[in-house]
């Protein structure tokens, strides 16, 4: 029987029959989405589900979905399904997170050029019937600094559109080398000297714990007065209250805002402000992008249904399915060796190196390979998958090596994940028992045998009596359990690394009492996918 899909959301004809070429029957209900109650009596009926943003597959629809096996969203943005759910049910969830890169950068560049020169404002005068010629005074984009905070795909784009406009670009990325930068024609900077430095500032970063609130009152604070903020990228990063108060105080000259922290933003304090330019989250709405989304992920859930055949997941590998019995344990190994090397590596990362050393070495090392850059990357780049991590590494100008060899040691196979940043190199290893579970078996060149927990707390310090009592002493007091531990140390008297399981994740207060205890060198917590 041939595979069905039901598309929910508006696509191009031309991504329908993409389907029906490829012997997919499909079911084309472009408001079907916007029914929840119609969708969760029809979706048991299908075996792909094609959708845009007004879809929203929540974990009821999942539940449904009895015969699902592939949601394909036709954008990068994937907020509105359920990814948990879907993966735990089995069901790959897809994107298309090149397909409106272009689109998206060119709007940025738009909302700064109506910044300057006062666009809209003047538009809606002239419309009025006046001829107020000397109220619009803008300014020249030529020479200004525009400083761009994420420099992966859509940023570099703005990045060489605000060069070829004669402007100085200076970006923060922390996965950004500086042969990166040097090749985009960038200047790599700090956050806070690009907040001191920037005319115009443009985000295209992910909204993460870390990015949330980027651009708050106190950044704002240091940046020059007058200067005009962007963001196309996600609402949430930035503190939309605090903007309102340094655009009505002229701190602030101008914010060109296509996203916001609710949407769809029917309603905002920056709605308005003279000062200010709105865009209903316009950034991927032009005809171009919107055709190569919709066939991309026409193609990309074809592929899957019929041939099995996984590209842009966001929840599963891609691998083929004669190898996923063999390879799977391997993949999750290797997406938990570059997570924990991405948590606990705070500087830019200039190379990586992956070992593989017997069983691992004979295997589809190319998926392994992007399971660890996968891993490496999300902690910073949270919509990364494995298919697009090899080129946002490559984006940041991060060298990737393998290395295959015999078997060496005590183990049948393992992988060593090592990353190098300008001040310090790395190595973590770890392999796979018989009961498919990964273990960490080397950390920092010191050997120990752990298995991964959910919530862990990883210290380095040198290897002196005291530490652990010190340690266990503080979780005490703080009433925090301590599940189990491991540790480990190189020679006596030399570096000591330990491992903490816990319950659950630490508050940022409770980390800065234990960072504080004599002789620890790092702690970090660390946080996996079991």
């Amino acid at each position: 029987m041939a595979p069905r899909v039901l598309v929910s959301d508006k696509l191009s004809p031309t991504a329908v029959q993409i389907f029906k070429d490829r012997g997919v029957e499909v079911d084309y209900l472009p408001d079907l989405g916007k029914d929840k109650e119609k969708l969760l009596e029809v979706i048991g009926q299908y075996d792909g589900l094609a959708i845009r943003s007004a879809t929203k597959v929540t974990e009821k629809v999942i539940e449904a979905a009895s015969r699902l096996k592939v949601v394909g969203r036709a954008g990068i943005g994937v907020d509105n399904v359920d990814i948990p759910a879907a993966s735990r049910k089995g069901i790959v969830v897809m994107n298309t997170p090149f397909g409106n890169s272009i689109t998206t950068a060119e709007h940025a560049i738009a909302l700064m050029f109506a910044l300057a020169r006062e666009l809209p404002a003047a538009d809606a005068s002239t419309h009025a019937g006046k001829w107020e010629k000397n109220r619009f005074m803008g300014v020249e984009i030529t020479g200004k600094t525009l400083g761009v905070v994420g420099c992966g795909n859509i940023g570099s784009i703005v990045a060489s559109r605000g060069l070829g406009l004669k402007m100085k670009v200076v970006a923060f990325d922390p996965f950004l080398s500086s042969e990166r930068a040097a090749h985009l024609g960038v200047e790599k900077v700090e956050l806070a000297d690009l907040f001191a430095r920037a005319d115009f500032i443009t985000l295209h970063t992910p909204l993460t714990d870390k990015t949330r609130g980027i651009i708050d009152a106190k950044a704002i604070e240091t940046m020059k007065d007058g200067v005009r903020i962007i963001n196309c990228a996600r609402g949430g990063l930035v503190v939309e209250a605090d903007l309102v108060d340094a655009l009505k105080s002229g701190k602030v000259a101008g914010a060109g805002i296509d996203v916001f922290e609710t949407e769809p933003a029917t309603e905002s304090p920056l709605f308005g402000l003279a000062n200010v330019v709105c865009t209903p989250h316009l950034g991927a709405s032009t005809e171009e992008a919107q055709e190569n989304v919709a066939l991309q992920v026409a193609e990309q859930m074809s592929d899957y249904l019929v041939n099995g055949a996984v590209s842009n997941a966001l929840n599963m590998p891609s691998i083929t399915a004669e190898e996923a019995p063999i390879l799977t344990p391997y993949v999750k190994l290797a997406e938990i060796l570059g997570s924990f090397a991405g948590q606990v590596t705070e500087t830019a990362i200039s190379e990586v190196e992956i070992l593989y050393d017997g069983a691992p070495a004979g295997m589809n090392t190319k998926a392994l390979t992007s399971a660890a850059i996968a891993g490496l990357l999300k902690p910073s780049v949270q919509t990364v998958n494995m298919v697009s991590a090899p080129l946002m590494a490559k984006e940041r100008g991060i060298m990737i090596s393998e290395v295959r060899r015999d078997k060496s040691g005590v183990f049948d196979g393992y992988i060593r994940v090592t990353v190098k940043t300008a001040g310090q190199t790395r190595s973590i290893a770890g392999t796979c028992f018989s009961d498919g579970k990964p273990r960490f078996i080397q950390i920092k060149g010191i050997n120990m045998e752990a298995e991964v927990g959910r919530y862990m707390l990883y210290t380095a310090n040198k290897d002196v009596p005291g530490v652990i009592g010190s340690l266990g002493t503080t979780f005490g007091k703080n009433g925090v359990n301590i599940a189990n531990f491991h540790l480990g140390r190189d020679v006596e008297g030399g570096d000591a690394i330990a491992l903490l399981y816990l319950d659950g994740p630490l508050s940022e207060a409770f980390l800065n009492e234990v960072r504080a205890l004599p002789s620890i060198g790092q702690a970090k917590p660390l946080e996996f996918e079991i």
